[in-house]
């Protein structure tokens, strides 16, 4: 298939062990917006294109739900935060009682660092270098 003018990812869907904990974590930690929850938790992650936001998607496990086992198939999401909230991200991560790892982006001049979710899905925080 050539041409698909792909534009844009307009969203990713998580599976979620405890709801409310992914959106204490997603909603009250990272600033996500919520957009609607008709079952699955639809969060703005980014403005999108033609009316199409980026989101991301807490689906709901049923209570009981076997836990994630290694390997799975995310290996980690990426949300992008403007440079000069970097620093305040990070302290603000720390003051929850998270130890963000850092890292280097192998291909984008940047600042990163990476926390795991309440599920163990790896979030990278990922800011233009200054």
């Amino acid at each position: 298939m050539s041409g698909a003018n792909i534009r844009g990812l307009a969203e990713i869907v998580l599976n979620v062990h405890d709801l409310q904990a992914s959106l204490a974590f997603y909603r009250d930690l990272l600033g996500l917006e919520v957009l609607g929850s008709p079952g699955p938790v639809f969060l703005r992650v980014g403005p999108g294109q033609a009316g199409i936001p980026q989101m991301l998607v807490l689906v709901p496990l049923p209570q009981g739900a076997a836990p994630f086992s290694a390997p799975r198939t995310l290996h980690h999401l990426a949300l992008e935060v403007a440079p000069a909230d970097f620093d305040a991200v990070l302290q603000a991560l720390r003051a929850h009682g998270f130890n963000p790892r850092g890292g280097a982006h192998p291909v984008v001049a940047s600042r990163t660092l990476y926390i795991d979710d309440p599920d163990g899905n790896e979030v990278e925080i990922i800011a233009a270098a200054n």
